[in-house]
């Protein structure tokens, strides 16, 4: 751990990855500054000691300022575009808020002078592949335009770090689920499409049924398996980077973070109904477009590099976590 805390600006940092990195950053130590146009994010999701500065990452001139007005030598970068099936309707909207935006983000951090960057980036990244657990080490072939405008923005971090004095952490996510243990914040999109979110939705009655997509692929109960992770483990997982990329520099670092295991459509319905004693009911739908039958970290770059411990590893605690999450918000709204 480095003792030194300059500012870091988090992008993104107002909506549901990016709250919960803010608070680790803070309980870390580190001075934040988020810059978010509040299109998915909350206000209200942001600590009170906080700078929020309202805008778009693909705007030159805000993120001159907020760089140079308050010093900032990290970047966490989470704003984007993230519904697959959405990004295979409108591609465009996604090489522009995603990849077009990013370019901006990272042309301006350098001109800044930032030292370091840690990207959000996603393990539909590597496609649709039989191989299991999925090693950083595999090509990247992804099979829908969300998953493409995330790999080029990889590369271009690449690129830059090749030629400039910055260097950079990508770290590759699979299903991000749960919420703060503490309740400060969670996912709150209205129309999120994330499962467990989806399911407690429909316990506390908002949702009528849930939808499965597929039972046909070829895994244990024929629906899709992924690998879901407490998103405060994922933000631990940002800390832990931002540390290594200090005490590393020039180094760079591509790590998937996942828990190395995974559990189906089923599975994660089993669980919902353990943690409620209820039963949801179900709804089988074709399969939609661009899904992979499966994703599964191999994560044991992140493990063994950056010396980050899972501490959230259970299906059954994620869902209670993210059902709290859930009531909270409805008595919120």
């Amino acid at each position: 751990m480095t003792s030194q805390k300059f500012p870091v600006l988090v992008t993104g940092g107002a909506g549901y990855i990016g709250s919960h990195a803010t608070l680790a950053l803070r309980e870390a130590g580190w001075p934040v500054v988020v810059l978010d146009n509040l299109s998915t994010g909350f206000r209200w999701a942001i600590p009170d000691d906080v700078a929020l500065v309202e805008g778009n990452i693909g705007d030159a001139a805000i993120v001159d300022c907020v760089l140079a007005e308050h010093k900032i030598g990290a970047i966490l970068h989470f704003a984007g575009s993230i519904l697959v099936p959405e990004s295979v309707a409108d591609p465009l909207k996604y090489y522009d808020n995603n990849t077009a935006s990013s370019r901006i983000l990272i042309e301006r951090a350098v001109a800044a002078g930032v030292k370091h960057f840690i990207f959000s980036s996603t393990a539909t990244i590597y496609g649709d592949v039989e191989q299991m657990p999925l090693s950083e080490d595999l090509p990247p072939s992804p099979i829908n335009p969300y998953g493409t405008s995330k790999w080029m923005t990889e590369m271009m971090l690449r690129d830059v770090s090749a030629a400039h004095p910055i260097n950079h952490a990508v770290l590759r996510y699979f299903n991000v689920a749960g919420a703060d243990p503490e309740g400060r914040t969670g996912q709150s999109t209205a129309g999120a499409t994330h499962l467990i979110k989806v399911a407690c939705e429909a316990a506390l009655g908002k949702r009528d049924s849930v939808a499965i997509f597929g039972d046909d692929y070829a895994t244990k109960d024929g629906t899709g398996v992924r690998d879901y992770i407490h998103v405060s483990d994922l933000a631990d997982a940002h800390v832990a980077a931002l540390d290594w990329l200090v005490a590393n520099s020039p180094d760079n670092l591509l790590a998937n973070v996942g828990y190395a295991h995974g559990a189906t459509v089923n599975e994660v319905l089993d669980a919902v109904d353990r943690v409620t004693n209820m039963k949801i009911e179900r709804r089988l739908q074709g399969r939609r477009a661009g899904d992979p039958a499966a994703l599964v970290a191999d994560n044991s770059r992140a493990l063994n590099v950056l010396g980050w411990t899972p501490k959230r590893d259970d299906l059954d605690g994620i869902v209670r976590d993210a059902l709290a999450w859930e009531r909270k918000l409805a008595d919120r709204r």
